[in-house]
């Protein structure tokens, strides 16, 4: 099959399970058509396990045919990241930049190797011969919290404006940070070097500085270009233009696209909405870009779902996988609980804050789309079993509750009073 016939299949199912979803289940779209693709692939694994293969094969096949990184990392990101950075106000993420640059920068970093160090214990109890590097690259691909998946989710999720604000600028921010602790680390284990702590500052100048500096610069010349016409036809065709473009320039410069993106999706959604843009651009931007968000989201968790075909498990797999959950979980809970509790004063949220910012650290696809990166091998499809453990139980049990977390803590807020 071509390009076109998959994508149509894709994009076809996809449709019917939000349908499906929408008519008769009524579970937030992202998580509804995640559960019936996961659904439909568990019953063509049962299937298979009879003796009837048909289904199974013709889903391997289907999804073999799809590069999961590349679809998401260098299509649909650029998209999702900037419609997410569109509607958050920066003032609030300014007021709450201390509790964001801690969690974004410094979380992922001890994260990581909070992650690593309990996965090797853990496996190496299990009798999995796995080595501390690769519990490393583990710990930097799963510490961030998933920007598509906490934003897809929050928005129902009623959660006090404070913590949806320092909840979804850190995942806006930690991807940037979690793929460069990644490549670091990839670089380790793919040339057996260490990196010198000038080649790591290096890195980061030029993959986040340069990214931010490229975005501040983008989103300048959107700002004038909008500003300088009143028809929302080419308006929104310049911000769909500026996306694509800067995204694919910034990666072709070795810049970090992902923070170029957010930086620009800032700079139109607040400087750009407010002083370039009539009301009717307003609204037709406003419009495409969440069509854009809800559709590609859609598209995204169903193929997680369908990715499950591709995992391999057994018993010993099976206990691996519930301990990288609870670690997961551990990890992010250290990581929160050391950032909220030492600074409560300073940070300006509510009690409580810990409960939501730790069950709202989900992960998603961008999980899924790096450990697919690794090396192909017995590593890497042990490590992409833990991951998908984690992004599916990320998604469908934490992604379920956390509104009633939320509303947990804004009740007791109001008891306070």
């Amino acid at each position: 099959m071509n390009a076109f016939d998959i994508a149509a299949i894709f994009l076809t199912l996809t449709a019917l399970l939000a349908y499906i979803n929408h008519r008769f289940i009524g579970l937030p779209t992202t998580i509804g058509v995640m559960v019936i693709s996961l659904l439909l692939s568990l019953i063509a694994i049962v299937l298979n396990a009879l003796g009837f293969d048909t289904l199974i094969d013709y889903e391997k096949m289907l999804v073999g045919q799809l590069d999961f990184t590349e679809i998401l990392m260098d299509g649909m990101l650029s998209m999702l990241l900037f419609a997410g950075a569109l509607h958050i106000n920066l003032q609030d993420l300014r007021r709450y930049k201390l509790p964001i640059a801690l969690l974004a920068v410094v979380g992922t970093v001890v994260s990581t190797f909070i992650v690593a160090g309990l996965t090797y214990v853990a496996l190496q109890w299990l009798g999995f011969n796995l080595g501390f590097i690769w519990c490393l690259l583990f710990g930097a691909l799963i510490s961030p919290t998933d920007p598509i998946a906490v934003m897809g989710i929050l928005a129902n999720a009623n959660a006090p404006k404070s913590l949806n604000t320092v909840i979804s600028g850190e995942s806006l921010f930690n991807d940037g940070v979690g793929v460069v602790i990644f490549m670091l680390l990839l670089g380790v284990l793919t040339s057996g070097e260490i990196p010198t702590a000038g080649h790591i500052g290096h890195l980061l100048l030029i993959e986040a500085g340069g990214g931010i500096s490229f975005g501040l610069l983008l989103g300048a010349v959107l700002y004038y270009l909008l500003k300088s016409i009143d028809s929302y036809q080419e308006e929104v065709l310049l911000t769909l233009a500026g996306v694509l473009g800067g995204y694919a320039l910034a990666s072709h410069w070795h810049l970090s696209a992902p923070l170029a993106m957010v930086v620009v999706g800032l700079m139109v959604g607040n400087q750009g909405r407010s002083y370039a843009m009539s009301d009717n651009t307003r609204h037709y931007v406003d419009l495409f870009w969440e069509l854009v968000d809800e559709i590609l989201n859609a598209i995204l968790f169903v193929l997680i779902g369908l990715e499950i075909v591709m995992v391999s498990l057994n018993s010993n797999l099976l206990i691996a996988a519930i301990l990288a959950v609870a670690i997961g979980l551990l990890a992010r809970l250290m990581v929160v609980g050391g950032v909220t509790f030492n600074l409560q004063k300073y940070l300006g949220l509510p009690k409580g804050a810990w409960k939501v910012l730790t069950w709202g650290g989900l992960r998603g696809g961008i999980s899924v789309a790096l450990v697919l990166q690794l090396p192909a091998g017995a590593e890497r499809d042990l490590l992409l079993t833990l991951t998908y453990a984690i992004v599916v139980f990320s998604i469908l049990i934490q992604g379920l509750t956390i509104g009633r977390v939320a509303k947990s803590v804004t009740a007791s807020q109001l008891k306070v009073l």
